[in-house]
């Protein structure tokens, strides 16, 4: 297992080195750049040639490049020029939202998938597995931003049963946490839980035409002990794997429900460093989610390893 670790975290390393070289090579390309931000609009050319060179932004691609690299390396990822803080302490305090809406939203995608498409597979070909897959095609197919627009409409516009925006910390009490938590965490939970419906029902269909399920139920077992302890067991590896996917698409993938509920997270501070030019922080959290997801699809593997001991990574 440690061998495999080593092997899997030093494969890391050409990955990350990649994704460095095209962020810096897109965001050196972004026209204005920082001092156009920073000075603004009504600066002169000249002005912002000097600003260029302060900065240290006159200087040719790749000594720009290994510049930050070897920063990377030693820990400093820079400085945000218009937070006054470092890359990295910025990253840790928008992170807490954004992971806390990535465990809720996947916590609901799971509570609505399984059921979904447990029933989907046992009774395929009848009416529930056409609602069901219905259901999944309707929330693959509505866009995010209108399904989170159609919530605020029924639950706070409406209703008034949950605000409209914004977040706060769960320090302030769990209660008034999950309260500003449960629309958008419900608007990606929807989104993902229809792509966890599909994976869970096609893997429990190919897993229930095995034999081992055809000699279980020829035992007398129930369909329900069939089902779970049998089938569900053998097709956990794919549905594990799906999970893995879907929680790392929440971490990459909220700019635009953090936006529309004004939640402080990573979406948030990539957007405003985006339109504010902030170079240091765009490169940062590009680095940062990537890091993530390679991690989480890490720890997937590893997981195999207890849902099947036969997936056990590294063994031959």
């Amino acid at each position: 297992m440690l061998s495999y670790l080593s092997k899997r975290i030093l494969s890391l390393i050409p990955v990350l080195f990649i994704v460095s070289i095209i962020t810096f090579l897109i965001v050196y390309l972004i026209p204005g750049g920082p001092a156009t931000a920073i000075l603004g609009m009504e600066a002169t050319p000249e002005q912002i040639n000097q600003m260029n060179a302060q900065l240290g932004f006159d200087r040719p691609f790749f000594v720009q490049y290994f510049d930050w690299l070897g920063g990377i390396v030693r820990g400093n990822w820079g400085e945000s020029y218009f937070l006054r803080q470092s890359v990295i302490s910025a990253i840790g305090e928008y992170f807490g939202p954004t992971l806390s809406l990535a465990i809720v939203a996947q916590i609901f995608a799971v509570i609505i998938a399984m059921p979904l498409g447990i029933l989907a597979a046992y009774k395929r070909g009848t009416a529930i597995d056409l609602v069901a897959v219905s259901i999944s095609l309707l929330g693959s197919a509505l866009p995010g931003f209108l399904l989170s627009m159609f919530l605020m409409l029924a639950f706070s516009v409406y209703n008034q049963w949950f605000p409209v925006a914004g977040y706060v910390d769960i320090s302030a009490g769990i209660g008034e946490y999950f309260k500003y938590l449960f629309l958008p965490a419900l608007s990606l939970g929807i989104v993902q839980a229809a792509y966890l419906t599909r994976m869970i029902r096609s893997s429990l269909l190919d897993v229930l035409h095995k034999s081992f399920i055809q000699t279980a139920r020829a035992k007398g077992l129930q369909e329900k002990r069939v089902i779970l302890s049998y089938g569900l067991k053998n097709a956990a590896p794919v549905i594990l794997t799906a999970i893995g996917q879907s929680f790392g698409s929440l971490i990459t993938g909220t700019i635009v429900t953090e936006t529309l509920f004004n939640i402080p997270g990573l979406g948030m501070l990539t957007m405003s460093a985006i339109n504010r030019r902030d170079v240091f922080v765009i490169q940062g959290v590009v680095l940062f989610v990537t890091l993530l997801y390679v991690l989480i699809n890490l720890l997937v593997d590893v997981l195999y390893g207890f849902v099947d001991p036969r997936l056990q990574p590294g063994r031959k």
